[in-house]
């Protein structure tokens, strides 16, 4: 039995684009496979670190990365929208290990490697309402649904680099923006931090956690009309009367697929090795926010996509030998 390709790419993101751009250069025949291309930058209102652009809105940015990668794809790379649901390995007498994807839509494909940049997705807030409220006030992306908020009391959950960024784009037209931190230090950059307490419109409450999101009378309870919150270090209560919650808790990585084929981290990252990206399978690679890598970045997640190929091309080239 011989593979249908050299190389499967699981991601449409910035590692999996870099690693597509860089397989049709050095003529990988290879299948990327991804619903949509730009990962979780497409929801920013401007994405200001992706390095050689100043500035640029996250849907543009996913699609200069299409863009890029038809450009240089040719004959070498093919690429389908869909998602991958399995990831199985197996042994073919004569042909030594090989690998088989299945997606949501039915389609299977086999390869002699696989380059896991998946991913990750918004992590949900786990507090009573907020399931019942999500798209009817509660929101997990503020450039999207941020502008129907205008002049509107709003809070915003999460203190990392998202959450004070959220707050950034909210305060441009919201009348007041209450951000809430878990604990009494921030995850965000100080710079960043520094704006948000700047404004005169900002709120920040520390060592505060979300308890209840509660519906507005005046809606008949059909959309939000409040956050009942709580002070860890007091223990006290209280009820924000705001219309809109816009929840930063983190992200969870897309791995389920592989969970049966390798090795997870406690928080169901792929573990990797940080000279090559290999995983704990041989032929498996991984980049980008589905690995244990330190610190998740576009520019970090495209770099280790390439560290993967020029590995999984001389690993390739070897064992066609």
């Amino acid at each position: 039995m011989n593979p249908e390709y050299d190389l499967i790419i699981i991601g449409g993101g910035p590692a999996g684009v870099a690693a597509g751009v860089y397989a049709a250069r050095k003529q990988l025949k290879t299948l990327l496979i991804a619903e949509e291309f730009g990962g979780q930058s497409t929801v920013s209102e401007g994405v200001e670190n992706w390095i050689g652009t100043i500035k640029i809105p996250g849907v543009e940015l996913g699609k200069q990365l299409k863009a890029h990668l038809e450009a240089y794809k040719g004959e070498w790379v093919t690429t389908l929208e869909d998602r991958v649901t399995q990831l199985t390995k197996a042994s073919a007498e004569g042909s030594g290990i090989l690998f088989t994807v299945t997606t949501k839509g039915g389609k299977t494909a086999t390869a002699k490697a696989v380059l896991i940049a998946s991913g990750a997705g918004r992590r949900k807030l786990p507090v009573p309402g907020a399931d019942v409220f999500e798209n009817k006030g509660l929101t997990y992306c503020a450039s999207c649904d941020g502008p129907l908020f205008a002049g509107m009391d709003v809070v915003v959950i999460g203190g990392g680099n998202a959450g004070f960024e959220s707050a950034l784009q909210l305060l441009a037209y919201c009348k007041t923006v209450t951000l809430l931190n878990r604990s009494a230090e921030f995850k965000a950059d100080p710079g960043t931090v520094e704006q948000v307490k700047a404004h005169p419109n900002a709120i920040i409450l520390t060592e505060t956690e979300p308890v209840e999101v509660k519906g507005n009378p005046a809606t008949g309870g059909n959309f939000v009309g409040g956050l009942v919150i709580k002070n860890s270090k007091m223990g006290e209560q209280r009820e924000l009367p705001v219309a809109g919650i816009f929840v930063e808790i983190g992200v969870i990585p897309n791995t389920d697929f592989a969970k049966e084929v390798v090795t997870l981290d406690a928080f169901n990252r792929v573990v990797t090795d940080p000279k090559n990206q290999h995983t704990s399978v041989e032929g498996i690679w991984a980049a980008g926010d589905c690995t244990d890598e330190l610190y998740h970045q576009n520019n970090i997640a495209a770099g280790d996509a390439v560290k993967a190929l020029e590995d999984i091309y001389l690993w390739v080239k070897k064992t066609a030998a």
